[in-house]
């Protein structure tokens, strides 16, 4: 009887330790660049995400729903982050008078300072921290490949 041959296809000795980079890069840079929005502006990294988020929506403000798939986080999480900004007075909840289950996540004057406020020392971690390491063919590089890894990108 011929052994099974194994389904799985495993990583090579390259693509495991080009997938470990990845992980271990993205984690820490995530990791440095909320410690600097902690320690300066008392915001955590998704927090921030949240504010720029808001900004750049139509009136400032997003269904929690819509803001919660924008932002990469579960409902739960962006609850718990809303109310965070909510009681700092950067962020305000609004009743949806459409779907009365729903609610808005508004951007305040406040949360609105407080983001340009934070921005440009934020700019200035990422670009230090990831473009000005690498060339622009590098950087034309990655955006061609985190284009093909996103959801729907093609292979």
């Amino acid at each position: 009887m011929a052994p099974m041959e194994d389904p799985v296809r495993w990583l090579d000795a390259e693509e495991q330790s080009m997938w470990r980079s990845l992980l271990t890069a993205q984690s820490r840079i995530e990791e440095e660049l909320d410690h600097d929005l902690q320690s300066h502006h008392g915001l955590s990294l998704i927090e921030f995400g949240i504010l720029v988020t808001l900004s750049e929506a139509p009136e400032m403000r997003m269904r929690m729903r819509v803001l919660a798939d924008s932002v990469i986080v579960s409902k739960s999480r962006l609850s718990h982050q809303i109310t965070r900004l909510e009681r700092a007075g950067h962020v305000r909840r609004e009743t949806c008078e459409e779907d009365r289950r729903g609610s808005w996540a508004v951007l305040t004057d406040l949360g609105l300072k407080l983001l340009e406020d934070s921005a440009p020392r934020h700019v200035a971690r990422v670009r230090e921290r990831v473009f000005d390491r690498l060339s622009r063919e590098q950087v034309r590089q990655l955006g061609a490949i985190m284009r093909v890894l996103e959801p729907g990108g093609g292979a």
